[in-house]
């Protein structure tokens, strides 16, 4: 305990000098950062991600050579898992998503969807070679499993299984068989997908009619029909998921038999049913992490197991559809949302006729009933949620700014990591209901009310908050994660030098002793070093190897998992936050931005709010960079960055101006009969508000609300004045008004305030002549006529000037006119 604390004081007194040479350097480079940044002008970013330079052989090294074997295979499948899972999130999801998004129905020409779809080809490609590579992987994980829990009884041991539970194993292969679900569910949604390729389709069979006019060789054209009805086979037909359990998992020639070994079958039904049971405590709960997605990828082995043994745990099988009442729907992804009850029930018929049609009935039911609470709780749920998140604020402040004492440093680090971890539980709650109730409502194809279209995007707010709120404190927030991963990883190498002390005290020695002393010094190794995902991954392999024969007590496994547990949220806290807050799923339901800002326009106390929104809009771009059917994805972001400026500009600042505007003519004409403006009576909205907010950042411009409004105004002013010259004391008070009232800094018009032009012709006069002796008087002292009255606010004058411009303009001829009359 003692060289714990010192090793941790040392390592604060370390990140305390660091930190000052840093800031030092800072200093000396001129202006001084601070520790507030700003998230939309990001010239620095600060990862926190730790990346293995070591290769898994480097990191898996003890003595026993079976040992490291058997980890290292494992550890190198769920790395690649891991990598498909990524690539897939990223490049493949987002491609079927947006395809056919950004060409506007009026722009689209005959003949553009086929051209799209031509683009859209060899994307097609790509994700075929990827998943007939996840197909492999699947079928490599199984007999990984299969050849250790073998129930041959002439097969020699690998190592000794009995007490050996690999969990990881199975929620990786639970990962990818999730992405594959995935991959099914979005192109099953994706009308204008099919269509197009329906009509691509027929494309080439005019083609093949007469190959020359298109320039094309017809020895081509067989290969590529092939190849079109191959990736529409693979991957368009909704049987990518099937595809794959329906594989030959028992290898020809005498390989690894799979179907029949009973070891194989029991193992894998134990884990499923374990791995259930910590799933479903957590469901629904505060505490809840990533359950959900966990339940996605059990239903999916459990449909896998069914397949490889035929065998059905009807029970199991209960217990899985019971989940359904808690959580009615999951999103898998953007907006696609997946149904437990439809998924086990179609793919497990045979146990789905054991079923009574009520329980399956009530299911559904469950559902509507679902969106019909939350329709009446979500206000209620945003007020408890704002109270949570800005207490949670307050705190994150207050920890963050005090300085770490060093009696109770190891306190101060614990309560700093409960912090951040109810920071994301935050965001993972607020996640999870805004998505699931927004796509539940989009697919059931439900009217939202307005209420809950504002309560809903306060929410999205709320959780960009939070992420805001990680960002802002980054530089603290980085300091802490390094050092209280380092003391979590104390701790559990603390768990493992017990029980390893425990092991070798034990005289009798046996193989299987010696393998969880060998897994335990794996762990112990592998945990002194920076807390990578690799690392961690091979600690969790090693335990399961490690905790059998009751080397831990229960009341230490339990903290052991525990700090293990908060050791994986801390050392990937900055990415997982990300992928919470991540609102990329809002340009699938941007229907609801008009009323937004219809509501922010009405409640202008708390506009700056408008930020946290438009954040939540650029998360789409990263997204839409994976579009392959456009010439370029430029094209999808102008199209989106022009359809949201159009729907600002309609429903706030448009809006905004023209309030403005009003409300400045009519304090200047307020002795004018107008209607009633006593704010007592009519209400008062106090736009001001507007102009104090900071400029907002959406793709590559700044909104700045003021400068528009005053750019608008000064325009009209402008425009409005040189129309009615005497005018321009009105329009000089006006813009002192909104000077004072809204902090605006107009210009100046600097136009004349009076007329200089030529005056009556006198050619019009000769020939009006009675008109103009009876309304015009004539002054003796200036020699000027002057008009007796008008009709407008000015007089008209005629000089000896006026006399000489008319002569200038029509020549001398008028004066032989003027004798003539």
């Amino acid at each position: 305990e003692i060289h714990a604390e010192v090793q941790l004081k040392n390592y604060g007194k370390f990140l305390e000098e660091y930190t000052s040479q840093l800031k030092r350097i800072e200093d000396a480079l001129d202006d001084s950062v601070g520790d507030v940044w700003d998230f939309s002008l990001d010239p620095i970013a600060l990862k926190l991600l730790p990346y293995e330079q070591s290769s898994l052989l480097e990191l898996i090294k003890t003595e026993n050579k079976v040992l490291n074997k058997v980890i290292t295979v494992y550890a190198a499948l769920c790395c690649e898992i891991k990598k498909l899972k990524y690539e897939a999130e990223t490049k493949f999801y987002n491609g079927l998503l947006f395809y056919g998004e950004g060409a506007t129905d009026s722009s689209m020409v005959e003949g553009d969807c086929q051209i799209q779809m031509g683009r859209f080809v060899s994307f097609l490609q790509e994700l075929s070679c990827f998943v007939t590579r996840c197909y492999e992987v699947v079928v490599n994980v199984v007999h990984q499993l299969a050849v250790l829990y073998t129930s041959n009884k002439n097969a020699p041991k690998i190592i000794e299984t009995s007490g050996v539970h690999f969990q990881a194993m199975y929620e990786h292969l639970g990962e990818l068989l999730t992405v594959l679900i995935t991959l099914d569910e979005i192109i099953d949604n994706h009308v204008t997908l099919k269509d197009h390729w329906t009509m691509y389709k027929r494309l080439l069979k005019s083609v093949h009619h007469n190959p020359s006019k298109f320039g094309i060789q017809e020895d081509k054209l067989k290969p590529f029909e092939k190849l079109l009805l191959k990736l529409e086979c693979q991957l368009l037909d909704g049987m990518i998921f099937q595809a794959c359990i329906e594989q030959q998992f028992d290898s020809v020639n005498g390989g690894v038999s799979v179907s029949k070994n009973s070891t194989f079958a029991e193992e894998f039904a134990h884990t499923l049913r374990a791995a259930f049971a910590n799933v479903e405590a957590k469901l629904g709960e505060p505490s809840e992490i990533d359950q959900r997605d966990k339940y996605v990828g059990i239903c999916g082995l459990f449909v896998l197991h069914f397949q490889i043994f035929r065998t059905v745990d009807k029970k199991f099988y209960k217990s899985l559809l019971d989940v359904c009442k808690k959580v009615p729907a999951i999103t898998l992804t953007a907006n696609i949302i997946w149904f437990p009850d439809n998924f086990l029930i179609q793919k497990i018929p045979a146990a789905a006729k054991l079923l009574d049609k009520k329980s399956i009935h009530t299911v559904k039911m469950q559902r509507e009933n679902f969106l019909q609470q939350k329709a009446q709780t979500l206000a209620k749920d945003m007020q408890s949620y704002y109270v949570f998140v800005s207490s949670w604020m307050t705190k994150m402040e207050s920890i963050l700014s005090k300085e770490q004492r060093m009696d109770k440093f190891a306190e101060d680090l614990s309560n700093r990591c409960n912090v951040f971890i109810q920071g994301f539980l935050y965001a993972y709650s607020l996640s999870t209901i805004i998505k699931t109730t927004m796509n539940l409502y989009m697919s059931m194809q439900k009217p939202m009310t307005k209420t809950s279209v504002k309560a809903l995007c306060r929410l999205v707010e709320l959780l960009k908050a939070i992420e805001h709120m990680f960002y802002r404190r980054s530089v603290v927030v980085a300091d802490s994660v390094t050092h209280i991963a380092q003391h979590l990883q104390y701790q559990a190498l603390h768990s493992i030098s017990v029980a390893k002390k425990r092991v070798i005290s034990d005289k009798k020695y046996s193989e299987q002793r010696l393998d969880v002393l060998s897994a335990l010094v794996l762990a112990e190794n592998t945990l002194h070093g920076p807390s990578t995902k690799q690392r961690r991954l091979i600690v969790s392999l090693a335990l399961s190897v490690g905790t059998q024969m009751k080397t831990f007590k229960d009341e230490e496994l339990i903290p052991l998992q525990l700090v293990l547990k908060k050791l994986d949220l801390i050392s990937e806290l900055t990415e997982r936050v990300r992928a919470q807050c991540d609102c990329c799923f809002l340009y699938w339901h941007r229907a609801v931005f008009p009323i937004y800002l219809d509501d922010v326009y009405e409640n202008a106390v708390d506009s700056a709010r408008l930020h946290y929104m438009f954040s939540a809009l650029r998360d789409c771009v990263p997204a839409m960079m994976h579009a392959r059917h456009l010439e370029s994805y430029e094209v999808l972001l102008e199209c989106y960055d022009k359809e949201i400026m159009e729907v600002l500009n309609e429903h706030l600042l448009d809006k905004l101006c023209k309030e403005i505007e009003k409300d400045l003519r009519l304090s200047v004409h307020t002795h004018l009969k107008l209607d009633d403006r006593n704010p007592f009576r009519v209400g008062m909205k106090d736009l001001a508000h507007f102009f104090f907010l900071n400029p907002i950042r959406f793709f590559n411009r700044f909104i700045d609300i003021k400068a528009y409004v005053t750019h608008y105004l000064d325009k009209t002013f402008y425009n409005l004045t040189t129309v009615a010259l005497h005018d321009w004391a009105t329009y000089s008070e006006m813009r002192n008004l909104a000077t004072q009232r809204y902090g605006l800094s107009m210009t100046e018009a600097h136009l004349p305030s009076q007329t200089l032009e030529q005056g009556l012709d006198v050619l019009e006069i000769m020939r009006n002549i009675h008109v103009f002796v009876s309304r015009y008087l004539y002054n003796l002292n200036n020699q000027i006529f002057i008009e007796r009255t008008s009709n407008n606010k000015h007089l008209n004058t005629i000089n000896i000037r006026h006399i000489a411009n008319s002569i200038r303009t029509h020549g001398t001829g008028i004066m032989n006119t003027t004798v003539s009359i």
